[in-house]
């Protein structure tokens, strides 16, 4: 297959690179790993093979997120998160006119993968998730993740092996002593991320959570897994795939974790068997978002004061001055019950930024709003929205206090290195919602 030259796309100011191979009756969107470099990847003959496989059923599109590969750098500060991840592949299927395609991806890329699926469903006919997992780290609640100690040693072990072929001795144990593959791997990695663009992006994977997640995946999804590994064991795939509804889940003999190593054949075709015989999407009426709740503080003591026509025009001016603020962080006004709005966005980070800067704007005005913000399913209906997940929201609002931001611990989980920074608040029951919740103030966004 010709060597494609990459192209490019604006995405939030940025040039982000990508490419298009094939042309199958199907679109599909393969996103490897977190990292990647266009022109690199035909130098790496297996991962090169699998782009040329999947372009045997399909056009095969990749590109590199921001700050990796040939895309626009990023300074250390600011690297992409899930969110950016996401505006990133959403305007490269864009630019080529793609509205909905197969999204296949790998390892620490089933973060992004599994929540665009979730926030964008009518943007993903399919998901096929690679040895993937939905946290890394161990928890209370999900004791088959990593421990502190071995989760540091790794990082450790990654720091000082980027660049080095380090990904591939990892996550591709059979095809570590070829030489040959080690020396252009070390190179691919070079090219694709600096080592601390690679030991920040490592951290933020570490930091992120999106077992919440998992139960709005509506579309067909396919979870693969290597039975042998050991870094990266299938209990991590089968908990995605017991909580995504309808999953089917493969175990293939093999410790190799990368999609392109070992035994690359069994895993196309399980791939190509799946997409080819897919069945089709049902009417899209649930999808993951984001729900902003704002109220202001003392309205009614206000009101009072200030009398009926003044308070109609101040009211006005507030409305104008949250609407403003949603427009910039593309949030979408849902009602406006009074004097607090619903908004929903299909991003946290733009959620929590968009809620601080609405604080700020109504300051001019003399008042102060209260926001609550969460991350859950919702029914979709003509004109509202619906669903647990709405009163999960409008509870945490009813928290906050004055010039406050609290979120749910979904919200924090999914920004993991956005750079915004929380206070935890503990654990609160909510009315009218089971189980208990833990509640976060944002502190910096």
């Amino acid at each position: 297959m010709k060597r494609p030259e990459p192209r490019y796309v604006t995405s939030g100011g940025l040039c982000v690179a990508f490419q298009a191979v094939g042309e199958g009756p199907r679109d599909l969107v393969l996103v490897d790993q977190w990292f990647s470099h266009m022109d690199g990847m035909w130098d790496v003959p297996p991962l090169a093979r699998l782009v040329e496989r999947l372009a045997s059923f399909s056009r095969v599109i990749t590109f590199d997120e921001r700050g990796i590969g040939e895309s626009d750098p990023l300074p250390m500060r600011s690297l992409p998160t899930l969110e950016e991840w996401m505006d990133d592949q959403r305007a490269v299927m864009d630019a080529l006119g793609v509205q909905r395609a197969a999204l296949v991806a790998g390892l620490g890329a089933g973060f992004m993968a599994t929540v665009f699926a979730a926030t964008n469903p009518e943007r993903v006919s399919a998901l096929v998730l690679v040895n993937c997992f939905a946290r890394f780290g161990r928890a209370i609640d999900y004791p088959l993740g990593a421990a502190p100690a071995e989760q540091a040693q790794r990082t450790n072990e990654f720091r000082a092996g980027w660049g080095k072929g380090i990904m591939l001795k990892q996550f591709a144990p059979t095809m570590a002593g070829d030489a040959g593959l080690l020396e252009v791997w070390s190179r691919y990695e070079r090219a694709a991320a600096s080592p601390g663009i690679a030991r920040a992006m490592l951290d933020m994977l570490y930091a992120s959570d999106v077992r919440a997640v998992l139960p709005s995946i509506r579309m067909p999804t396919l979870v693969i897994a290597s039975g042998d590994a050991t870094r990266i064991p299938a209990a991590h795939s089968r908990y995605i795939a017991d909580h995504i509804p309808d999953a089917e889940y493969v175990e293939l003999p093999g410790p190799d974790l990368m999609m392109w190593a070992g035994d690359q054949e069994a895993t196309v075709a399980e791939i190509e068997e799946f997409l080819t015989g897919a069945r089709g999407l049902s009417e899209i009426d649930r999808v993951l978002a984001t729900l902003m709740f704002t109220d202001i503080v003392g309205s009614t003591d206000l009101a009072a004061r200030i009398g009926d026509r003044a308070w109609r025009g101040l009211l006005d001016r507030h409305h104008r001055a949250i609407r403003a603020e949603l427009a910039r962080f593309r949030g979408r006004e849902v009602t406006t019950a009074g004097d607090g709005f619903l908004a929903v966005f299909d991003g946290p980070g733009r959620a929590v930024r968009c809620a601080r800067a609405a604080i700020e704007s109504v300051k001019a005005l003399d008042l102060e709003i209260r926001v609550g913000l969460h991350t859950g399913e919702v029914e979709l209906t003509e004109d509202d929205i619906q669903g647990i997940a709405v009163h999960v929201g409008a509870r945490i609002a009813s928290l906050a206090g004055p010039g406050e931001v609290l979120v749910s611990s979904t919200v924090k989980d999914l920004v993991a290195g956005s750079g915004i920074e929380f206070e935890d608040r503990g654990e609160r029951m909510l009315k009218g919602v089971p189980d208990p919740w833990r509640v976060l103030a944002v502190t910096r966004a």
